[in-house]
């Protein structure tokens, strides 16, 4: 049974999340306040979190950097009544690997939470690769989600690895942005190209020599990515 960690702090919405996960067979933990999470989230051992940004105490986007701070890979999925662009962006760097807006349908929010441990499977899968991949003195490990290359040695987030994968998966092919954040996250949750770019300037400053000028990691102008290992 999958255990999940929900920080949510107004009473109505918690009780019903709680009450419609648990009918689908999961688990539930309810904090109401953000000074408690570490606190909970050091006691137990859970396969996500539902985390408001709005709290009492700290806040949902520190607390996300908080818990990736200390080592964790746990998925995170912003529940949130925030829905700029710009904020979702932000939940995404700061460690998010979902975001999704109140109010929302539960069946959106069980997709969501589905699509999360379904593409969890698939980053740990071993069909196509081993947890090693590497290229030109570059390397990635699926397994730990350290990188390295010219630009250093670096703990990469769950999705930033799982970018890559998808992009190395690809090798030779034109992948759209499109085509990212429907394989990667799952949906087009994001209309801002700010999304994928983001997390390709990460990837670039990391194995390309002049992230400016990249080698592997092309920009196909007008259509999205190309990776050329």
């Amino acid at each position: 049974m999958k255990r999940i960690l929900l920080v949510e702090d107004d009473p109505n919405i918690a009780d019903g999340l709680v009450m419609n996960l648990e009918a689908e067979g999961y688990e539930l933990l309810s904090v109401d306040n953000g000074s408690r999470v570490m606190e909970e989230f050091a006691k137990g051992s859970f396969d996500l979190i539902l985390l408001d940004i709005m709290l009492p105490g700290v806040d949902g986007l520190t607390l996300c950097k908080q818990i990736r701070a200390s080592g964790s890979k746990i998925p995170i999925l912003f529940v949130t009544a925030r829905d700029r662009d710009d904020e979702k962006v932000e939940g995404l760097i700061a460690g998010g690997d979902d975001y999704i807006v109140k109010p929302f349908n539960m069946a959106e929010l069980l997709a969501r939470i589905q699509g999360i441990f379904r593409r969890l499977a698939w980053l740990g899968s071993e069909e196509d690769s081993s947890d090693l991949f590497e290229f030109d003195g570059r390397r990635m490990n699926f397994k730990t989600f350290v990188a390295e290359g010219p630009g250093g040695r670096f703990d990469l987030s769950r999705r930033e690895c799982m970018v890559f994968k998808y992009l190395s998966e690809r090798r030779g092919e034109v992948v759209s942005r499109d085509q990212l954040l429907d394989g990667v996250w799952g949906y087009h949750a994001f209309p801002s190209n700010r999304t994928v770019d983001n997390f390709i300037l990460k990837l670039r400053k990391i194995f390309e020599n002049d992230p400016k000028d990249p080698q592997y990691i092309e920009t196909i102008r007008g259509v999205g990515y190309r990776f050329k290992a």
